[in-house]
């Protein structure tokens, strides 16, 4: 860009400071901030600033004039000498940051029961079959929750279901080990109002992501936020065994419901339903975002028409995948320590360390699934190609990989299969999981909650029904090999009904 030029009679830099920068920062204003045709057709750019000498040293002290050229904002502060350039950071990603982090701690605070479960089985007698049905509680609110909170979110925001989700299930975390204590009956009762609590969660970061990202963008910040997911796997894994160990079982309950309050004093400063409500984010910020989407839809006053939704088999190729993807998530999620321990004869710290480390590539490989679509759609590849192919990858290669671990003869090789199963399972975070704002944006929420609450009795099925298997067959190799048959056949019907078109007009 050229910058521009003030003849000398004409130069406001000739006259006090307190009159000529509010003049110099209103003409940029007007000719970048509010005229940016006339400023394109003139040649005008703000990449450098000229300042007078005789004068520099008077305006440090005083203001710093913003320079913005091609979208990417910048500072420049005149504190230092020579000037030097400070960053800013967009909101969008202050609140991507935020949601990783919550994602992080809700994911946590499930894997804190995964790992505790096993003391408290081995303290109660507690058999293969109960277990499943102590692990499953949890799925027992979570699948009412999902409907409700997708409503919710949809009518409301993400800000204030989120919030509100994040208090109740860090209460119900921390009562956790009083209530194992007291009974039996109070331990489920606590376990399924955390899993209550826990179910907007995935319905709030979709619709928060969908409201802060321009269409391009979309799937890296899915990307991001779920990383911190599936790191809350490796975080509960690796500090609940220690805990344990230092402070008793009560440690890590304790200490991951802290956390939980302390992330809502920083939610409620730095978010927003929508960019438009929030006064932090600038006007380019706020274009950019505006200018990446179809159509930004308000808030709906109306419930969405249930009928209409599942009279599509769009909606149903979503569920189907929902479904398929709870089922093999929370089968390995609840049972791979208990795997590790019963097949490979391994501690609890070191099923712990071999659990974790399939979670941590699922979080960075859930990013790159995220930066692909998006540089896809950026090329040019309609968004149905894109999400049927990352859906595929996400079907196709965990399938594969569970009928190999089948034959793992050793923790290292088991571990390795279960790495790449969940790593490739992540591509599915760019599929089913991005393409209910696809088909159906003005109530995407709704859709994710009646999807997640069909994925939600799955994995109940599938957790509770591992354990009887277990038990029967004394392995658990044909629940794995079920769990594969159901991957392939996922991806038939994905690939034939998906489509990544927008399928709902009204809601």
């Amino acid at each position: 860009m050229a910058a521009v030029v003030l003849a000398p009679s004409q130069s406001p830099l000739r006259s006090s400071p307190d009159k000529w920068l509010p003049s110099l920062i209103g003409f940029r204003s007007r000719r970048v901030g509010f005229e940016p045709k006339l400023a394109a057709a003139r040649g005008i750019g703000w990449k450098n600033c000229e300042k007078s000498t005789g004068r520099r040293e008077q305006v440090r002290k005083k203001e710093a004039v913003r320079c913005m050229a091609e979208g990417v904002e910048k500072g420049m502060l005149m504190g230092g000498i020579g000037g030097e350039t400070k960053i800013t950071v967009p909101a969008r990603f202050k609140v991507v940051t935020l949601l990783a982090l919550v994602m992080c701690l809700c994911n946590a605070d499930r894997v804190v029961m995964s790992v505790a479960i096993v003391p408290l089985a081995a303290k109660n007698g507690w058999s293969s079959s109960f277990l499943g049905i102590v692990q499953s509680s949890f799925l027992w609110g979570y699948v009412f929750s999902s409907v409700i909170g997708g409503v919710l979110v949809d009518r409301y925001g993400g800000k204030k279901v989120m919030a509100c989700g994040v208090a109740l299930w860090s209460l119900a975390t921390l009562i956790t080990p009083w209530a194992a204590s007291h009974s039996t009956l109070s331990l489920l009762a606590v376990r399924a109002f955390f899993g209550l609590a826990e179910g907007v969660a995935l319905p709030a970061m979709n619709t928060l992501v969908s409201r802060w990202f321009p269409t391009n963008e979309r799937a890296s910040a899915v990307g991001i936020s779920m990383a911190g997911f599936h790191l809350g796997n490796v975080t509960g894994l690796l500090v609940t065994p220690v805990v344990i160990s230092s402070l008793g079982i009560s440690g890590p309950f304790f200490l991951f419901s802290s956390l939980g309050l302390l992330w809502l004093t920083l939610w409620e400063s730095s978010a927003a339903n929508d960019p438009r409500e929030i006064h932090l984010i600038s006007q380019s910020e706020l274009r950019l975002i505006q200018a990446g989407k179809t159509e930004s839809p308000a808030r709906n006053d109306k419930f969405p028409p249930l009928g209409l939704l599942l009279s599509k088999l769009p909606t149903w190729a979503i569920i189907f995948a929902n479904i398929t993807n709870n089922w093999g998530y929370f089968v390995l999620l609840s049972w791979m320590p208990v795997y590790f321990k019963s097949v490979f004869d391994i501690n609890l710290k070191q099923a712990a360390w071999f659990s974790a480390v399939p979670w941590g590539m699922m979080a960075i490989s859930g990013y790159i699934a995220g930066a692909v679509s998006d540089y896809l759609i950026k090329a040019g590849y309609s968004l149905t190609l894109v999400r049927k192919i990352m859906q595929s990858v996400g079907f196709i290669g965990p399938g594969v990989s569970l009928l190999c671990l089948n034959h793992a003869k050793t923790p290292v090789a088991a571990a390795m299969f279960l790495t790449t199963a969940l790593s490739l399972s992540s591509f599915s975070q760019a599929g089913f999981l991005l393409n209910m704002q696809d088909v159906a944006p003005q109530c995407a929420g709704f859709l994710h909650g009646i999807s997640n609450s069909a994925g939600t009795l799955a994995a109940i099925i599938s957790t509770i029904g591992t354990g009887y298997f277990v038990e029967w067959l004394g392995s658990f190799q044909a629940f794995l090999t079920v769990t594969a048959v159901l991957y392939f056949a996922t991806t038939i019907f994905w690939n034939a009904f998906a489509t990544g078109e927008r399928v709902f007009k009204e809601g």
